[in-house]
């Protein structure tokens, strides 16, 4: 990608900002939703994007195997920085239609005899299971098939077939475009796609009565047809085959041999179809299992609320006892009471004090608070439809955006929790929000550059192009740093929590225990994880079997529900402890909650032994580790902030209701 296209990039994040506000006008025409009307004749051009596998997860480029070049050359499609770090590699293909006109039997391309390096590159892509990814006016290519009675559907298509021994390409196509009569419309306004910007006008300015189309459908039919190399000379590109050619799925013709060229053929329909311009992306949003996945969210939504409206009740009822029974005695009965009894009120001069590391725990809270708010940020302008999967590599661009403008947040809350800590020191408050601006950018960093290096070993489209580093740098040190600090600046202006109680010099000594008290610590995160486990299941796979996610609604209700359980969890937690006189509750109210992380990091694992039993190569195996490592340490840092926070503020609630002489 050229400095240029860079550059474009680069404008399009800084100014996306002022288009959140101008698409909130504007809500009825989303980027990337507003249909584009197209007349008899008129070109259509399928564009090509990256060749995927659920065999590998690496993706490599369209034109890294021997099909047909444009004319005009290869030119990459406009791209944001979400596409770009998908892996997303969208080109121009030789593929041209012209609306409504039927063509049949149209000659591509010869390609030159294939070279011991093409021919061993395209069986392997073969044997790796690759597909090839299509897209027509923003919609990809899907490919239907019947098995055992059942209609499956697929995105793509597979660059070939292996049988018995001998390797089979799809060299002939038949697409089927559905097309719709275009609905006039009163208004008027400039709008963007994942691949151009164009005006929209009223219908009374335009210059024609034609009535127009738009796409609702692309439908394509892979097959492998032998092709008479005799009746290929002297034939020029979108010529007619000189012969009839049958396309039939379930056979295949087309070998592929070393020293033998490949030549490639189409055909594309129109067909009118009742299926309006707001339902073409049904088929792409139909998963599979859709009723167990809403019954399993339902109910477990309905188990989660009543088990957390027990633990709520309960609690209270012991707090409230203890308080109760506490503040009704005298001073001489107090002291007494001390002597005999046990419990969290024995500790009320040594639940404050300082915690180890505790420059790091502010760190990690504070970047915690950001990410949570990203994510729900994130999920809820995606549920609003402002980050639909019809706008590729938006749900990423605009996560990256709402992380690096919500550093004033991470900012804040680090250098607030540190002045709490420090009783009010302003002191190391530069130090903390600096630390707090790199802390998990840097451990981001650092695993893809790792997972870069692997797949620039492998010469991947996924592998982040240095330029795309160069801009994600850009926005970390000439946003996101700036912004953390402006926050930390700031907190060091606001009141700070200040304690109820005093703290003892000598710190009291805690009692043994007969279990280990972090066994509590990660058992807690059980209850978090039995919210989000269905709901984890979907995501996977959407991000690892190329599923489409888009029920964001529920994903919200589930990521609030889980809030709310870490918070509970981590309360819970903490008074037990404080129960039997361990005042050391600071890092384990972290964990109670965050603990969450390593149940999803063995489930991950769990998916990838039984569900993606296909992936082959210990590269495709650490590319799946590293990605759900960077997830595992955003969910931990997110959860054990709510815990953490929850905690601090009942346990300060808790001790001020506490008569203290």
């Amino acid at each position: 990608m050229g400095f240029s296209n860079t550059f474009k990039i680069l404008i399009s994040v800084l100014i996306s900002i002022s288009c959140l506000s101008l698409e909130t006008v504007n809500g009825y025409y989303l980027p990337g939703s507003f249909p584009h009307r197209y007349y008899v004749g008129d070109q259509l051009f399928v564009k090509v994007n990256s060749l995927t596998s659920i065999d590998t997860e690496i993706p490599y480029g369209y034109y890294t195997l021997p099909f047909c070049k444009p004319l005009q050359g290869i030119k990459d499609s406009a791209e944001n920085l979400g596409e770009l770090l998908m892996g997303d590699r969208i080109e121009n293909s030789p593929y041209r239609f012209k609306m409504y006109k039927n063509e049949s039997e149209i000659f591509l391309c010869e390609t030159n005899p294939l070279s011991s390096e093409e021919f061993k590159t395209l069986r392997k892509r073969i044997d790796d299971m690759y597909q090839v990814n299509l897209n027509l006016d923003n919609l990809p290519a899907i490919r239907y098939m019947q098995r055992d009675g059942i209609f499956l559907r697929w995105t793509g298509y597979p660059v070939g077939i292996k049988v018995q021994d001998a390797y089979y390409v799809f060299n002939h196509l038949k697409f089927t475009v559905l097309v719709h009569k275009y609905e006039h419309s009163n208004v008027a306004g400039v709008i963007g796609t994942a691949d151009a910007t164009e005006l929209i006008r009223p219908a009374n300015e335009t210059a024609t009565t034609e009535e127009g189309y738009v796409v609702v459908g692309f439908e394509v039919v892979p097959c492998s047809v032998k092709h008479d190399l005799s009746l290929l000379k002297n034939i020029e590109p979108y010529s007619k085959y000189p012969s009839t050619i049958k396309c039939d799925p379930v056979s295949v013709g087309m070998r592929v041999t070393e020293g033998k060229p490949i030549s490639y053929t189409y055909d594309v329909s129109f067909v009118m179809s009742d299926i309006k311009w707001p339902s073409r992306w049904d088929a792409y949003l139909k998963m599979e299992g859709s009723n167990v996945h809403w019954f399993s969210i339902l109910n477990s939504l309905m188990v989660i609320t009543f088990l957390a409206g027990i633990v709520l009740v309960i609690f209270l009822r012991t707090i409230r006892r203890d308080l109760a029974r506490y503040e009704e005695l005298d001073k001489e009965a107090q002291v007494q009471m001390t002597e005999e009894l046990s419990g969290w009120k024995l500790v009320v001069n040594d639940v404050f004090r300082s915690p180890n590391n505790p420059q790091l725990l502010c760190i990690m809270v504070a970047d915690g608070c950001r990410i949570l708010a990203m994510g729900i940020a994130s999920i809820f302008f995606a549920a609003l439809g402002f980050m639909s999967p019809a706008s590729r590599g938006t749900l990423i661009t605009g996560m990256l955006l709402f992380y690096v403008l919500l550093g004033i947040i991470a900012g804040y809350s680090a250098v607030w929790l540190w002045r709490t800590l420090s009783t009010g020191e302003r002191r190391g408050w530069f130090s903390v929000s600096w630390r707090v601006a790199c802390f998990f950018p840097g451990i981001s960093f650092l695993i893809l550059i790792i997972i870069n290096l692997l797949l620039w070993g492998s010469h991947s489209t996924g592998a982040i192009p240095f330029t795309t580093f160069l801009i994600l740098i850009l926005l970390w040190f000439g946003i996101s740093v700036p912004l953390t600090l402006i926050g930390g600046f700031m907190a060091t202006k606001a009141p700070y929590l200040e304690y109820p109680v005093r703290i003892n010099q000598i710190p009291r000594e805690i009692r043994a225990q007969k279990f280990p008290s972090w066994l509590l610590v990660l058992g807690a995160g059980t209850l978090p994880f039995g919210t989000l486990f269905i709901e984890l299941f979907f995501i996977m796979s959407s991000l690892w079997l190329g599923r489409v996610y888009y029920v964001f609604g529920f994903l919200f209700v589930v990521v609030i529900l889980l809030v709310m359980v870490c918070a509970e969890v981590s309360l819970v937690v903490t008074y037990m402890h404080l129960c039997v006189e361990d005042w050391r509750w600071w890092w384990k109210s972290f964990f109670a909650s965050g603990s969450v992380a390593l149940y999803i990091f063995l489930y991950s694992i769990n998916y990838l032994v039984f569900d993606l039993k296909s992936l082959s190569g210990p590269v495709s195996s650490m590319l799946y580790l590293g990605y759900s490592l960077f997830m595992v340490i955003a969910v931990m840092l997110a959860t054990g902030a709510v815990g953490f926070l929850t905690s601090l503020f009942f346990v300060h609630r808790l001790f001020s209701s506490v008569k203290i002489d």
